[in-house]
């Protein structure tokens, strides 16, 4: 349970990291890379299945990464 709580904050913290990012302006490619790692901890964590929808409302914002 520890583990679980771990890594749901530090989705969180992510999410919200990415957020702000985005918020600020900052490169459309840091926003994304915090999202990804979101769901990669989400995925290592058991807990894709939640956080994949979350992730994907807020990529969909972006613009698409360079070729």
């Amino acid at each position: 349970m520890k583990g679980e709580d771990d890594a749901r904050a530090r989705i969180q913290k992510l999410l919200v990291t990415g957020d702000n990012r985005l918020k600020q302006g900052v490169d459309p490619e840091k926003v994304r890379a915090s999202w990804q790692e979101a769901l990669e901890v989400a995925r290592e964590a058991g807990l894709e299945e939640t956080v994949r929808p979350l992730v994907e409302v807020r990529l969909a914002d972006l613009p698409p990464p360079p070729a």
